[in-house]
């Protein structure tokens, strides 16, 4: 079985860069599988009448992690593909509701890149993600802070010097 090659490599993630992830609508199914895993069975959530009774939103609410979840894993089939080692940190604002229905996706901004002092052949690069609703409403602002391969350690030898 062969590895998935990097798309990027920490020092393609300059700061200021920015990009687009695909898109993902969440379903009933979603709604009800994620539910189901998480043990986030709140009536809000599990009981039909019950939101439509007391809800705010047209449609069926989900929990904000579950376009989070979703989002995370569009960027993570995106540029950090095959060179994201960890996420080392999380910082999460949720601004709006999403409900069943919605498509989500998320725009990254690269707002800090830098070596690794612990861990050689690494970069750690912080994204200021916006999980963006088909309407163009921000429904989720987070930071997240990533440690991403490097093509090579500085200190490494590449074979085009002596030594």
């Amino acid at each position: 079985m062969e590895l998935i090659e990097p798309r990027f490599h920490f020092e393609d993630f300059a700061v200021g860069a920015t990009y687009r992830t695909a898109g993902r609508t969440i379903t009933e199914s979603d709604l009800v599988a994620f539910v189901n895993a998480s043990g986030m069975t709140g009536e809000l959530f599990t009981n039909v009448e019950l939101a439509r009774r007391v809800s705010v939103l047209d449609a069926r609410p989900v929990p904000g992690l579950l376009p989070l979840l979703f989002c995370e894993a569009l960027n993570a089939q995106g540029p950090i593909r095959g060179a994201g080692l960890a996420l080392l940190a999380l910082e999460v604002e949720f601004t709006s509701p999403a409900r069943v229905g919605d498509t989500v996706h998320s725009e990254a901004e690269v707002i800090e890149a830098r070596r690794s002092a612990s861990r050689p052949g690494t970069g750690l690069v912080r994204f200021r993600h916006r999980i963006i609703r088909q309407d163009g409403e921000v429904l989720t602002t987070y930071t997240a802070l990533r440690m991403i391969r490097a093509r090579q350690d500085p200190g490494e030898n590449d074979g085009t010097k002596p030594g």
